[in-house]
């Protein structure tokens, strides 16, 4: 679970009583697509003509350029967790940042379990005993994406979930 039971109001849009601009919203798509679509090739070399994930990561930045609606995004990311369902180790979660990434557009909140979710897969994917470095290495891959008009507002918010994602942003 990658949301708390109070929603933060600077992840909830105005027009649904928060603060979250409808631009910041839009970052935060490409931020989580950006960091799915950097563990997409751990899914796609398990499953190469499953074009799901891949499909949800698009979706959301179709979405963040308003070509697509919300409710396409949102079941491009249902669509790319149902091709995480029988897998397991880094396709897996790979497969699940994709969908946490196309659910963004419906919940902001879920930019963090794109991210968390492709820590996990970066973690997974590590030869033995090298899993923690590259949680490591993946997350301060992500902070470097993070544009900077909601940089504070991540780095924030990572460390108020860190716990509920599995800890995967400690510093």
């Amino acid at each position: 679970m990658i949301l708390p039971k109070a929603r933060d109001p600077r992840l909830v849009t105005i027009r649904r009583g928060g603060t979250l601009t409808d631009p910041d919203h839009q970052l935060l798509a490409l931020w989580a697509a950006a960091c799915a679509e950097h563990v997409l090739p751990l899914f796609e070399s398990a499953r190469p003509d499953d074009p799901r994930p891949r499909q949800a990561i698009e979706q959301a930045r179709a979405w963040a350029r308003e070509e697509v609606t919300m409710m396409q995004a949102r079941a491009a990311g249902g669509r790319a967790m149902g091709a995480a369902r029988d897998l397991q180790g880094a396709a897996r979660h790979a497969a699940y940042a994709a969908g946490q990434t196309g659910v963004v557009a419906h919940v902001a909140a879920h930019e963090l379990g794109a991210a968390a979710y492709a820590i996990k897969a970066a973690r997974a994917a590590a030869p033995p005993g090298e899993a923690e470095a590259a949680g490591r290495h993946e997350c301060r891959w992500q902070r470097d994406q993070l544009p900077e008009e909601v940089r504070e507002l991540v780095l924030d918010d990572q460390q108020l979930r860190n716990e509920i994602c599995w800890s995967v942003f400690d510093r």
